[in-house]
């Protein structure tokens, strides 16, 4: 047995638990390729089969239930230790600076970001102003553009795209019928859009973006949305193609002064896992027919 860290460890009784690769992806945010592919790796490793794997999920072998077992004991032994060290200490707390949508990812897996085995508390400030770490009024933020301070230090997680989006099934007239973020509180470019191009099909417009989601359930019209939020829903259905335009890369921010901080580095590391898990979504890549 050779170079097996924790993770990997954690990630079999994940798989072991959920009794298969989807449930253990839901649990980590990873995606279920992924969690096949590092169980291979760890079997390899190990140098035992620890699954029999069919068309209905993963069951333990022999050897696999020796692993579970003896790391149920470490687990359980690790925990006590967790407790004794919280008992004697305060918790710390990781502040989490994001957008709406990558609020509403992150909050949707929120196991796969902190659990009750962590010692520390999570601080969620979401708004669409960019995130703010210069004077560490946030430990980690992510923007839509690569930081140009010195002081930062980001981590690339991918592209997002965006594209209209009405409710599936909806009538005909839906399409000339659109949903914007009201002018003022319009901060992001895919916010400003339904203003620069359909400023006179606009029928409603509301203050915070999550309520767009909302009137587009409700069929109430047309809504710019990221694609990892309209395409995750098979309610709705894209109206026409993604906006090329909008599409842009984003960034994991921290400050460089802190970023090793176990904590926040900790948080970091599920929220880099959470993001990429998701890349095919976040880049417009999981379309369903209209």
């Amino acid at each position: 047995m050779k170079n097996v860290t924790w993770d990997s460890y954690q990630l079999f009784l994940d798989v072991s638990r959920s009794g298969g690769l989807t449930g253990a992806a839901a649990l980590t945010g990873l995606s279920p390729a992924t969690v096949g592919r590092r169980m291979i790796e760890l079997e390899e490793r190990i140098g035992k089969a620890l699954f029999q794997r069919s068309q209905t999920g993963y069951a333990l072998t022999a050897d696999g239930r020796t692993l579970f077992d003896r790391l149920q004991a470490m687990e359980n032994a690790a925990r006590d230790i967790e407790g004794w060290q919280k008992a004697s200490s305060a918790s710390s707390v990781v502040r989490i600076a994001v957008g709406t949508w990558n609020a509403w990812l992150l909050t949707g897996n929120f196991s796969a970001i902190c659990t009750d085995r962590d010692d520390f508390r999570i601080d969620l400030f979401i708004a669409e102003q960019r995130a703010s770490l210069a004077h560490r009024e946030n430990d980690i933020g992510i923007r839509a553009f690569e930081p140009q301070e010195k002081n930062l230090a980001a981590i690339r997680t991918g592209e997002v795209a965006y594209a209209p989006y009405r409710l599936r099934n909806a009538a005909t007239t839906v399409a000339d019928r659109w949903l914007a973020v009201a002018e003022e509180n319009a901060i992001s470019t895919y916010l400003r859009w339904p203003h620069e191009n359909r400023n006179n099909e606009i029928v409603v417009t509301v203050n915070r973006p999550v309520a767009l989601l909302d009137l587009v359930l409700a069929g109430a019209g047309v809504a710019v949305l990221p694609c990892f939020v309209g395409d995750a829903d098979a309610r709705l259905a894209r109206e026409g193609e993604e906006l090329e335009s909008l599409r842009h890369n984003q960034w994991i921010v921290m400050n460089n002064d802190d970023r090793h901080r176990r904590d926040i580095r900790t948080v970091a590391d599920r929220m880099t896992r959470l993001i990429k898990g998701h890349s095919d979504l976040y880049a417009g890549r999981k379309s369903r027919p209209a």
